[in-house]
């Protein structure tokens, strides 16, 4: 694949790839639509519907868990994390932020599996919109070039 002047790939070729989405009920309506997002995006890289399974956990702190879970089957060319993260008033959103990140990187290093992380980690839920649009297609350009990368290299 070439790069863009904007150091993305040039072309990336979804067709043919399974794809597990790992997605947080927790702040439904804004993770709904990153997997709406997401979905659109994979699509039109050329990922069938069919292709691609999707569940839900309760909240961030429980995606690793799932995407450890999928991983394991070795169904999948990548997998995506997808939650929200909102700053509240005391130290949880630290934990919670943390944490997911570092169990999606455990799961992701375990099992040389690509994962691309769409957990929004945001101050407020004004942010968390803001991100949506752009965080739901990136999850699936990164799923698709990691997963092709993954498949040149073994």
């Amino acid at each position: 694949m070439q790069q863009s002047d904007k150091g993305e790939s040039a072309e990336l070729v979804g067709k043919g790839l399974d794809i597990g989405i790992v997605r947080a009920r927790f702040n439904d309506a804004l993770t709904a639509k990153l997997v709406d997002v997401c979905m659109a995006e994979l699509s039109r890289l050329g990922v069938r519907v069919k292709d691609v399974r999707h569940v839900t956990v309760p909240g961030a702190l429980e995606i690793p868990l799932a995407l450890k879970a999928l991983a394991e089957t070795g169904d999948f060319d990548a997998l995506i994390a997808v939650g929200c993260v909102i700053r509240g008033e005391t130290y949880h959103f630290e934990l919670v932020a943390n944490e997911s990140g570092t169990g999606v990187m455990r799961v992701s290093l375990d099992n040389s599996m690509p994962i691309a992380n769409a957990i929004l980690t945001v101050e407020n839920e004004g942010q968390a919109w803001a991100r949506v649009e752009e965080k739901g297609r990136d999850a699936a350009r990164v799923a698709v070039e990691m997963a092709n990368l993954m498949e040149d290299l073994s």
